[in-house]
């Protein structure tokens, strides 16, 4: 059995400043469990071009708002009680409300390895 808490990760390798947030990899590939879960805050007022092309992603909003761009410019809110799945590799736009952090439990698979990091300062969508 795996017990762990968001304060024992803080300051650790699993606590990844991802660009535009953090994100405490909770579990990665190395816990061996095929997927990976993650405590993820999106700064306010930001915006992130992503992509996964190795991964499908889920999200689950638990606090702060803000919304999700697909590929065709379709816009949904996100709010807390709200889950998304990007469940095609979704090229998207993740933005973050200016009024507070959007924080997300995000899980991964298969499982990530827990140091990936987005390039955000380029044309192209970022991807891991």
């Amino acid at each position: 059995m795996l017990i762990r808490s968001l304060a024992e990760l803080a300051g650790s390798p699993r606590d990844v400043d991802w660009g535009n947030g953090t994100s405490v990899r909770l579990l990665t590939a190395s816990d061996g469990m095929g997927f990976t879960v993650c405590h993820t805050v999106v700064r306010a007022g930001t915006s992130s071009f992503l992509e996964y092309r190795s991964h499908l992603e889920a999200c689950y909003c638990v606090s702060g708002t803000g919304e999700i761009e697909d590929a065709a410019g379709v816009v949904h809110r996100i709010g807390p009680g709200t889950l998304y799945a990007l469940d095609h590799h979704d090229r998207h736009h993740l933005r973050a409300d200016p009024t507070g952090d959007l924080t997300l439990i995000s899980v991964f698979t298969p499982a990530l390895v827990g140091t990936e990091r987005h390039v955000l300062d380029r044309v192209e969508a970022s991807s891991y």
